[in-house]
């Protein structure tokens, strides 16, 4: 830092600031990458030892920023995550000095053999990776009541908005916590079902959940190989969408990638203001607002009132068929096992857990310590023979795909004539996962004790770039997110 009274005005500034104001200072030679990395730690060591959002820091993180600061000297920045540091969930894998363990203490040393195919396109992009986020254990595939953003190795992720007093949400708990209390420019989370939405309502901030196969699921810790996906998490919809670019492509390992029509795609480029005039955006009410509590209903319905004075024509009290539907989750309980063997198995000779029931043996020899919600669905994943050939499975899959398609969310889009659906909160998420469609979150105001509260957009598969408008349009004419007061 230049002088204290210079460190003082920056810490300030960064509370907020987005990626593209930190790059017009790095390219004006007011900021290092170095610097900024500094400023996240040292408000990283002020603030989250009462949040729990972080697992552990990327030792090597200030090397990377001198490295990437010399390089941006010498021929310029990569992208315009140059030099910017990003949080990523604890099921990430990356082959560094940090740990992957999907948050379980069975998993504490476990250092993955290579990076998976979201830390590369971060180092490819020049961003540096900050620190892993602490996360609902097993993705909250483990037990049944387990509270989110709980885990054996990392403890109890709180809300910034009110520690303690709100929850958190989850799984990507970590990093919805830590990118709304800026600590970090923007975060990675992960998301079968609500995973990535729900934390980014409950912490005021854009989440997007992308199409599966917009971004391969290499080496990320599994669920369900039909519905896991990556996705960004930060605090406007420019930069999930900065992020989104550059997580965003084909990789040869993961042939649901090559399903992606975005190649060398800027979705930066549909930040329109005007992005709502003239859609047709019809509102997922019945059955799904009854589910939020009555002042949360109050601040979705206030904030729906926005959407008619935008220029789109709001459609209201869609009907979705399938929402009558009795869901499951049999197809995650089926898939659970045989991917998150292949996973285990995949790990350095030295870790001795290499199957599902491997790690439910660890967790009943460590009962105090791993065990405080049981395990019970990991013992039902457990009981399959994840060999994928049983009629339940199939007849599932099948299930899950006619209603959340045909009689989901293409039903609703066709029927209506819709470019979007908007459900309140993240209510409705469960169906948009199954069809691995895309969704995005975006802040929609606060309860009046301060708790924050989220609207989502939906639409069918690849139907981000008009979701991005549509989202940025609203976040652009309402401006609801507030910081969180640390203290």
């Amino acid at each position: 830092m230049e002088n204290s009274k210079l460190k003082k005005c920056l810490e300030e500034w960064l509370e907020e600031v987005t990626i593209s104001e930190i790059q017009e200072k790095m390219e004006n030679g007011r900021l290092s990458s170095k610097e900024l990395v500094l400023m996240y730690l040292h408000r990283i060591s002020r603030f989250d030892k009462e949040l729990h959002s972080i697992l552990e820091v990327n030792p090597d993180a200030l090397q990377i920023a001198e490295a990437l600061d010399a390089e941006r000297r010498e021929t310029g920045p990569r992208s315009r995550l140059h030099g910017i540091p990003i949080l990523i969930k604890d099921n990430i894998d990356t082959h560094d000095k940090m740990h992957t363990s999907a948050g379980s203490f069975a998993l504490k040393d476990s250092i993955a053999l290579n990076d998976s195919f979201v830390a590369e396109q971060l180092r490819i992009a020049g961003a540096v990776i900050l620190g892993k986020t602490n996360m609902t254990e097993w993705a909250n595939f483990m037990a049944i009541g387990m509270k989110s953003g709980y885990s054996s190795r990392g403890g109890q992720v709180l809300n910034p908005y009110g520690p303690g007093k709100f929850d958190v949400g989850g799984s990507s708990s970590g990093s919805g916590a830590a990118i709304a209390a800026n600590f970090a420019a923007a975060a990675v989370g992960t998301e079968t079902s609500g995973s990535i939405l729900n934390p980014s309502c409950q912490n005021s901030l854009v989440g997007i959940k992308p199409t599966v196969g917009l971004i391969s699921r290499r080496g990320i810790i599994p669920i369900a190989h039909t519905q896991d996906t990556a996705g960004p998490m930060a605090r406007t919809v420019e930069d999930a969408a900065i992020l989104l670019t550059a997580l965003c492509g084909k990789d040869e390992q993961d042939f649901i990638t090559k399903t992606n029509p975005f190649m060398d795609f800027d979705f930066t480029e549909f930040l329109f203001k005007d992005g709502l005039k003239g859609k047709r955006i019809g509102i997922a009410s019945e059955g799904f607002m009854e589910l939020l509590s009555k002042e949360k209903q109050m601040v979705v319905a206030a904030a729906l009132e926005s959407l008619k004075l935008s220029g789109a024509e709001v459609i209201e009290n869609i009907e979705i068929p399938s929402n009558k539907a009795e869901w499951k989750y049999d197809v995650l309980t089926y898939e659970f096992k045989p991917d998150l063997n292949s996973y285990l198995g995949s790990l350095h000779p030295s870790i001795p857990v290499r199957t599902l029931a491997d790690l439910i043996e660890f967790n009943k020899r460590n009962e105090e310590k791993m065990l405080k919600y049981g395990q019970a669905v990991l013992l039902e994943s457990e009981k399959t023979s994840g060999s994928l050939t049983e009629a339940a499975y199939i007849n599932a899959l099948e299930f899950d795909l006619y209603h959340s398609t045909q009689q989901g969310i293409d039903f609703a889009l066709e029927t209506y004539d819709l470019d979007a659906i908007v459900f309140p909160s993240d209510e409705g998420s469960h169906i948009s996962a199954k069809a691995g469609y895309p969704t995005i979150a975006v802040p929609a105001g606060f309860t009046s004790h301060g708790e924050p509260v989220g609207i989502t957009f939906a639409g069918t598969a690849f139907s981000e770039p008009l979701l991005i408008q549509v989202a940025y349009a609203f976040e652009q004419m309402t401006g609801f997110r507030k910081a969180p007061v640390l203290e």
